[in-house]
């Protein structure tokens, strides 16, 4: 029996203040799920920037072909084009680099700690009971984690913040009236 297709359209402000549709089905990701709950106290688990970020990490993971293959990949014998090598023997795009080189940089800026529940919910589409039993977390307490990992991720991608003034806030330690001497 396969679950019913729910699409949702939402509109996704990214960090340079652009908006785009974006479409996704509620019945595919475990990270769209969340975020169409409420918790106990009837708030949202985690916020749009955060579910922004954690399908614009997903999405780089796809462009990437980060995830793991079970068939045989033909398209090398056909290109002509110059295109880099992986292991295997596989060709790769400069857009298929680029979109790994984007996934890297966002997990290491959440750090190690939380970046594998970002990769194993956003990428791999592991829901959370799985997650906290693959981990041996107490039950529940992937929600938290999550939440977190989602906020640094939005951070690291600049949601919330207008034009990213979040990261260049800090410029120096003087005082508001500092100004370096000639």
């Amino acid at each position: 029996m396969t679950k019913p297709r729910r699409i949702v359209r939402t509109t996704v402000v990214g960090p340079d203040g652009h908006s785009t549709l974006v479409e996704f089905d509620l019945a595919e990701s475990p990270l769209a799920w969340l975020h169409s709950r409420r918790g106990k106290d009837g708030a949202d688990l985690f916020g749009d920037d955060a579910f922004a970020a954690g399908e614009r990490l997903r999405r780089d993971f796809t462009l990437g072909a980060l995830e793991a293959r079970t068939t045989m990949n033909w398209s090398s014998f056909a290109s002509g084009s110059e295109r880099r090598r992986g292991a295997g023997g596989t060709d790769f795009s400069d857009g298929v680099m680029a979109a790994r080189a984007r996934v890297s940089a966002a997990v290491q800026a959440v750090g190690p700690e939380l970046g594998g529940i970002l990769v194993d919910v956003c990428c791999f589409l592991k829901g959370l009971p799985e997650v906290e039993r693959e981990r041996g977390w107490p039950a529940r307490s992937g929600k938290l984690l999550l939440a977190a990992a989602l906020g640094a991720l939005a951070r690291h991608y600049g949601y919330g913040t207008p034009s990213g003034a979040a990261r260049r806030a800090l410029r120096h330690w003087g005082a508001p009236d500092y100004r370096p001497k000639p």
